[in-house]
C-alpha cells in the first residue's frame, strides 16, 4: 500500500470523527432560534411603546444647516451638541487636515507603548491651562474618562456621593469602584449633607455631580456643594460635558460661572461637543492623580490613542477659546430668545438659562410624532423618552448654537407652534 493511501486512511476517519453529531447541531440551532425570539420580542416592545430610536442619515457636514437623506431642502439642526459651531469651523477643519498630513491617520497603539505624539502632550497642556488645573490626561471619550477615574481614586475604605440624575457614564464608572456608594436626591443639598454625615468614617469622600444635567439643562448648585465639601472634608468632582467652552465669563464651565474654580478638585469633560465635536474626553486635576491614572486607568491603558486629526482639531478649538470668548458671547441672548418665545406660545421649557432647552411633552409617542412632523417643516429635533429620561418625562430637547441666527430660532419656534397645535399641545 502506498504512503498516500495510508495517509488518506488516517485522515478520513478523523474527519468523520470531527463532524458534530446531529443532536448537537440541533441544540445549537435551537439556542440561536430561542435567542433571536427573545431579541425580537424586546425590539417589538420598544416599537409598541413608541420609544424606537431611528437614526436619520445626514449627508453633509455638521452645522446649523444640514442635509438629511430623504429631504429635498436644507434642514435647520437644533439638536447637536455643537454649542459654539466649531465642528465645521474652517480653522478647526484645517488643523485636522494639517495634523493628518504631518502626524498620520492614527497611532496603532495605546499611549504607553508607542502612541504618544507631541500633539497629545500639547493638547493636554492646553486643556490644563484652559481649566486652570495642574495636569490633564486624554481618553477616547468622556465616557471612558468617567469609567477610568473612580476605581483608581477610590477604594473600599472610601465613599462616593453621587447625584441621582448623574449621567449614565458616571453611574457606570462608580459601579466599577469598591467604595461605599451613597446617592443623594437631585441637587438636594440637605440630602447631600445627610449622606456626608453618614460617610464621615470613610478615608476619602468624593462628591460627584454633573455641572449641567444634559436632559433638563439645569445647573448643579456648586457653591452649596463646595460649602458642604469644605465642612465635611470631601473632594468635589464635576462632569462638564455640557458646560466646557461656553458657560462662565471665559467659557471655562460651571465652576467659573458659579465662582468655585479653586474649590472643585477634579473635572472631566469632552472634546466631542463644544470643543470641535469630533471625539475624545479628558480629566484635569492634581498632578499626582493624573500620574496615577496614567499608570492604572484601564480605559487609558487599553484603548488606542486619539487619532492625530482629532487631536489637531481639538487643539485648535481650545486655542481659539483661550484667545477670545467672542464666539460664546451670543449664546445667552439666543438661548433666552428661544426660551421666551416658546414660553409665550404656551410650551413648558425645562431648565433655566442653558442652551439645552427641553420642550416637555410627557408622552413618548407624542415626542416621536412631533419630532417627525418638525422634520417635515425643515427643523431637525429628536424626541427623548425612556430609558434616556424617566417614564412620563418625554420631551424634545432643543439645543441652541452660537452659529444659529435669530431668523433660524424664529423659524424653529414657528414650526413648534404649528406642530404643537396639530397635536393639541398648544392652542
Amino acid at each position: 500500500m502506498s504512503l498516500g493511501k495510508v495517509a488518506r486512511g488516517l485522515v478520513l476517519p478523523a474527519r468523520v470523527a470531527m463532524r458534530p453529531a446531529a443532536p448537537v447541531l440541533h441544540r445549537s440551532y435551537a439556542a440561536v432560534s430561542e435567542a433571536r425570539a427573545v431579541l425580537e420580542s424586546e425590539l417589538e416592545g420598544i416599537r409598541a411603546a413608541g420609544t424606537w430610536k431611528a437614526e436619520r442619515i445626514i449627508t453633509s457636514k455638521q452645522g446649523p444647516q444640514i442635509n438629511v437623506e430623504g429631504s429635498s431642502s436644507t434642514i435647520l439642526n437644533f439638536c447637536a451638541n455643537n454649542y459654539l459651531g466649531l465642528s465645521s469651523h474652517p480653522e478647526v477643519v484645517q488643523a485636522g487636515i494639517d495634523a493628518l498630513n504631518t502626524h498620520g491617520a492614527g497611532l496603532s497603539s495605546v499611549r504607553f507603548i508607542c502612541g504618544t505624539q507631541d500633539l497629545h502632550k500639547n493638547l493636554e497642556q492646553k486643556l490644563a491651562e484652559f481649566h486652570e488645573r495642574e495636569d490633564c490626561i486624554l481618553y477616547a471619550s468622556c465616557f471612558d474618562a468617567n469609567a477610568g477615574l473612580f476605581e483608581v481614586l477610590l477604594g473600599p475604605d472610601d465613599a462616593v456621593l453621587s447625584d441621582e440624575l448623574n449621567h449614565a457614564s458616571i453611574i457606570d464608572g462608580i459601579r466599577l469602584c469598591r467604595a461605599k456608594r451613597l446617592r443623594y436626591k437631585h441637587m438636594d443639598l440637605r440630602d447631600l449633607e445627610t449622606k456626608l454625615k453618614e460617610a464621615q468614617s470613610s478615608r476619602l469622600r468624593l462628591v460627584v455631580t454633573d455641572g449641567v444635567f444634559s436632559m433638563d439643562g439645569d445647573v448643579a448648585p456648586l457653591s452649596g456643594i463646595c460649602d458642604l465639601a469644605d465642612q465635611y472634608g470631601a473632594l468635589v468632582f464635576i462632569d462638564e460635558c455640557h458646560a466646557t467652552g461656553f458657560l462662565g465669563a471665559r467659557g471655562r464651565g460651571t465652576d467659573e460661572l458659579l465662582g468655585v474654580m479653586d474649590r472643585v478638585h477634579i473635572v472631566n469633560s469632552t472634546l466631542g461637543k463644544a470643543l470641535g465635536g469630533a471625539a475624545g474626553g479628558y480629566t484635569v486635576g492634581p498632578k499626582p492623580l493624573i500620574d496615577l491614572l496614567r499608570q492604572r486607568s484601564r480605559p487609558y491603558l487599553f484603548s488606542n490613542s486619539l487619532p492625530p486629526p482629532v487631536v489637531g482639531c481639538a487643539l485648535r478649538a481650545v486655542e481659539l477659546l483661550l484667545a477670545s470668548n467672542e464666539i460664546s458671547r451670543s449664546m445667552t441672548a439666543k438661548t433666552m430668545r428661544f426660551r421666551n418665545k416658546m414660553t409665550e406660545a404656551g410650551f413648558t421649557i425645562s431648565g433655566s438659562a442653558h442652551p439645552i432647552c427641553p420642550v416637555m411633552l410627557g408622552d413618548a409617542r407624542l415626542a416621536s410624532l412631533m419630532s417627525d412632523d418638525m422634520l417635515k417643516l425643515g427643523i431637525y429635533v429628536i424626541g427623548f423618552s425612556f430609558p434616556v429620561v424617566p417614564k412620563g418625562k418625554a420631551r424634545i430637547r432643543v439645543q441652541i448654537s452660537a452659529a444659529h441666527t435669530d431668523q433660524d430660532i424664529d423659524q424653529c419656534v414657528d414650526a413648534f407652534i404649528q406642530t404643537g397645535r396639530k397635536h393639541g399641545v398648544v392652542s
